[in-house]
């Protein structure tokens, strides 16, 4: 799915432990995320504002770890209203690790 010309934009994305952080807490949203009233945090994603709040971060400082994670197509973003909600990209996620694997040889 991701070609070579996207890796790099992938590694960096994986290079920042705020961003393994945000993919960690949306693996499991309904866990991390069950209090968001707003839409259902697994089917529709999760509020933009709820992690950064989840990170302790301001927003302006989350919407940049996101707009990473979403150029490197691990995770996508959904605007309804005023706000923005951010769901993983399972496929892509795993297409990333299977790369890695496959380029630094380690056992499957």
């Amino acid at each position: 799915m991701n070609g070579g010309m996207d890796r790099s934009t992938q590694i960096r994305a994986m290079a920042s432990t705020r961003r393994l952080r945000i993919l960690s807490l949306l693996a499991r949203p309904k866990a991390q995320f069950g209090h968001q009233e707003s839409a259902d945090p697994e089917a529709f994603g999760v509020c933009m504002s709820l992690i950064a709040e989840a990170l302790a971060v301001a927003q302006p400082t989350a919407s940049r770890h996101l707009e990473i994670l979403r150029q490197a197509g691990f995770i996508t973003v959904r605007r309804h209203l005023k706000w923005s909600y951010c769901k993983r990209d399972e496929a892509a996620i795993s297409g990333y690790l299977d790369w890695l694997r496959r380029e630094v040889g380690g056992a499957g």
